[in-house]
């Protein structure tokens, strides 16, 4: 099953490499037809990252409970 993801990563090089060729055969110069791909490339692994960032379902551990009184038996560590 793809994901949000799946496309991101297909739709990068088909810009860098896409929009380039695009840009090129319409007669824009090589270098600026390349910072065009670049930059669109680079917006959309931006917008993935941060706008649109990969969430990590949280999971409930149970853990044991602190006492108290194992942490009042220790003594202050002195780093002197």
């Amino acid at each position: 099953m793809t994901e949000y993801y799946d496309y991101v990563l297909g739709f990068v090089p088909l810009a860098l490499v896409g929009l380039t060729g695009v840009l090129g055969v319409a007669g824009v110069d090589f270098p600026l037809a390349v910072l065009v791909g670049a930059a669109t490339a680079s917006l959309a692994v931006g917008h993935a990252l941060f706008v649109n960032g990969p969430v990590q379902e949280r999971t409930t551990v149970d853990e044991a409970p602190v006492h108290s009184s194992t942490a009042a038996d220790r003594s202050p560590v002195n780093a002197d």
